[in-house]
């Protein structure tokens, strides 16, 4: 069978950068930092109290009323946003497309964990006939994808991927093949996160994974850094449209850049530690650069996992040099986390917009804080600056607690 080409015709993102997919990639270019110390609740007696948190983040800014906003998570919320600026950006209207082409598949890593610590202490507090009817509704992990569907009324594939903070590169990399073999013409697709409340840094900090760098939120996140002592949580959502490439071009649609290639696997090693050789990582690398037909070489840029905990970011140098053997060193590699922290499920949807920016603009955004380069983390990181390139293909890593690895190939257009 035949595989058709798959386009990116639109993008959008919630970050703690900025709503607007240029002005977050342009910060980003200017290595300014969303980390910050959380404000909409008190974090004072947590270990970790920094997060890259949206602030004034208002979901009414999208046409979408408070009755319906109260039956949203913020997961939901960030999900439904950054998918109304996709299609937007897109150029589609819906009302004139066969509604069953059109499909939406939006991940989450942890989904509702807000909505679930709210109504528990409800429970708890006020008894269960206090407790919301919409409770399940919120927090349930395909909330976005299916409120997404309802509000452009796209009847074709609706569903959602759960692999942690591999999430949003499988539900990229998913919707790429539902279009590649034909089952839709145009999927919505990405991830989106909200786990920046008090059960879900409590979780995080327990596990002691986190950075605790409160005094200097900025300087927190360091990839490759000797001196980085975890990941810092961020928020938000990245949401992208695909579309087969014959109709895209058909209607004059602007072209970002197109997905070749698509690879994922597991560690089958450790439920939170990753493999120490990074196995399972090349192995993804591997096969997305198979399923393109593209040679190691033909790489220019690696948007890696890039989280700033001291084993990962050593196992991902490692699944580099295995994939990428002497090319490794020509690679230019930037970790998008440093500057707006891990956004968990959502990771792999905001990344892919870096991504498919780099491609457009020809910039390539720096790794921040990565003053005093670790021995064992030896290739090139874009330390600090922006850098001017042309990228003709560039990588998107994402890799997950469980073992999950999702591995996405975007090339110039």
């Amino acid at each position: 069978m035949n595989r058709r080409r798959v386009v990116v015709t639109g993008m959008g993102v919630i970050t703690s950068l900025s709503e607007d997919v240029q002005t977050y990639f342009d910060a980003l270019c200017a290595g300014k930092s969303g980390i910050v110390t959380i404000k909409r609740w008190d974090p004072s007696k947590f270990p970790t109290q920094i997060g890259g948190e949206c602030t004034n983040f208002d979901i009414t800014k999208y046409g979408i009323d408070m009755l319906e906003a109260k039956r949203l998570d913020r997961f939901g919320q960030f999900g439904l946003a950054a998918a109304i600026q996709a299609v937007k950006d897109a150029g589609l209207d819906f009302s004139k497309e066969d509604p069953t082409r059109g499909g939406v598949l939006i991940g989450t890593g942890i989904g509702g964990i807000e909505t679930l610590q709210e109504q528990n202490r409800i429970l708890n507090e006020r008894g269960v006939r206090r407790v919301s009817p919409f409770t399940v509704p919120r927090l349930m992990a395909n909330a976005a994808s299916g409120n997404v569907s309802i509000r452009f009324g796209l009847q074709g594939p609706c569903t959602s991927v759960v692999t942690a903070c591999a999430t949003g590169s499988n539900a990229i990399g998913d919707a790429f093949r539902l279009i590649q073999y034909g089952t839709a013409d145009i999927m919505i697709t990405g991830g989106s996160e909200a786990a920046l409340c008090e059960l879900g840094m409590g979780s995080f900090c327990a596990a002691r994974a986190m950075s605790t760098r409160n005094n200097e939120p900025e300087k927190a996140s360091r990839p490759w850094d000797k001196d980085r002592d975890g990941f810092v949580m961020g928020e938000g959502a990245g949401v992208i449209v695909l579309e087969e490439y014959e109709r895209a071009v058909k209607r004059g649609a602007r072209i970002y850049a197109e997905i070749v290639g698509y690879g994922m696997s597991a560690d089958a090693y450790h439920i939170t530690q990753p493999e120490e050789q990074g196995k399972g990582a090349t192995l993804a690398m591997n096969l997305a650069l198979k399923d393109a037909g593209v040679a190691p070489s033909a790489v220019d840029y690696i948007n890696a996992h890039g989280t700033s905990t001291p084993l990962g970011d050593i196992a991902e140098t490692k699944a580099v040099k295995a994939t990428f053997g002497d090319h490794a060193k020509k690679l230019v590699i930037s970790s998008t986390k440093s500057l707006v922290g891990h956004l968990l499920g959502a990771s792999g949807g905001v990344e892919a917009v870096a991504c498919l920016k780099t491609i457009q603009q020809g910039i390539i955004h720096p790794t921040a804080n990565l003053d005093n380069q670790d021995p064992d983390c030896d290739l090139d990181y874009c330390p600090h600056t922006a850098r001017q390139q042309q990228v003709n293909y560039a990588l998107s890593n994402s890799f997950g607690f469980g073992g999950h690895n999702a591995v996405l190939l975007f090339k110039k257009i």
